[in-house]
């Protein structure tokens, strides 16, 4: 399996001739290109840096074959292309175009107590790479390849130390990092990587920029 950073949150992970998209968000420019050449998507939650509904909306029109994984939240915004579109629950798994998916849901991370929580779905693929959200979740199972925001709103550097532990990967990825400065970027690994309180190599990857696990 191959995945590639793409801005934020956004991944790809394809094996052999085919593409699993996670999270294509409006802070993604290139996100319809991605979404042209995919054959699922999945979707963590309703917030627009990870769910661009117009371009998702779009591309599904364009292809009768494309279906999508998220939150029963994100139904409304699609209602266009509601038969294709999936909403999962905690502890269901299946197939999606030649991937295995297990699915934790939990709330988003805290932003601040005023602002409303949304669900939150985390994706285990093919029992190795997991993509928690917006979210500290654990799901309870090994994980090899840990998805790792590293910035936004709701991130903590304590917590985000924690939670490497806890979950105990071969490695991390960094994601969830359009608020960080190129030096903020590279600061990550200090705080989050291996010579860190962590223990945990952390890749810290340019867009584009692929690994194969």
């Amino acid at each position: 399996m191959r995945l590639t950073k793409h801005t934020h949150a956004t991944v790809t992970l394809t094996k052999g001739d085919t593409t699993l998209l996670i999270d294509p968000g409006t802070f993604t420019p290139n996100a319809a290109e991605l979404l042209a050449s995919a054959d699922a998507v999945l979707i963590t939650h309703e917030h627009f840096d990870h769910f661009d509904a117009e371009k998702i909306v779009g591309a599904m029109k364009d292809r009768a074959g494309l279906h999508l994984y998220g939150p029963a939240s994100i139904a409304g915004a699609l209602s266009d292309v509601a038969d294709r579109v999936h909403a999962v629950a905690s502890g269901r798994s299946f197939d999606i175009a030649g991937f295995a998916v297990e699915t934790f849901v939990a709330d988003h991370a805290v932003i601040h107590p005023e602002i409303p929580l949304v669900d939150n779905v985390g994706f285990l693929i093919d029992g190795t790479v997991f993509h928690p959200g917006d979210a500290y979740l654990n799901p309870g199972r090994p994980v090899e390849t840990l998805l790792l925001p590293v910035s936004g709103p709701w991130i903590s550097t304590e917590q985000a130390i924690d939670y490497v532990r806890a979950l105990a990967p071969d490695r991390s990825i960094a994601i969830h990092d359009v608020m960080l400065s190129d030096t903020g970027k590279a600061s990550t690994g200090m705080f989050l990587g291996a010579d860190s309180l962590t223990g945990t190599p952390l890749d810290v990857l340019e867009l584009g920029e692929s690994r194969d696990l």
